[in-house]
């Protein structure tokens, strides 16, 4: 089964012509310069018509926090004194 529908497919393609043309904006006004940029717009306007495109939450790959290994106090070795 495809992930993406052809209205989809459609609206990231006007998006990445957009692009070229130096016309895209982003949601803060600017000019998109960036591909993966314009992708992820395209992507999100034809979220918005209907299209069929996987919800944002499920393709965002998930970090993993590492968490830092403390130091254990010297209280131990006093106290054993």
């Amino acid at each position: 089964m495809a992930k993406y529908g052809r209205g989809a497919s459609k609206t990231v393609k006007s998006a990445m012509r957009r692009r070229k043309r130096g016309t895209l904006k982003s949601g803060s006004g600017r000019k998109v310069k960036s591909r993966k940029q314009a992708i992820a717009i395209g992507l999100n306007e034809a979220r918005e018509k209907g299209a069929k495109v996987p919800s944002r939450g499920r393709s965002r790959k998930r970090t993993s926090r590492k968490r830092t290994a403390r130091k254990r106090s010297t209280s131990r070795r006093s106290a054993s004194e």
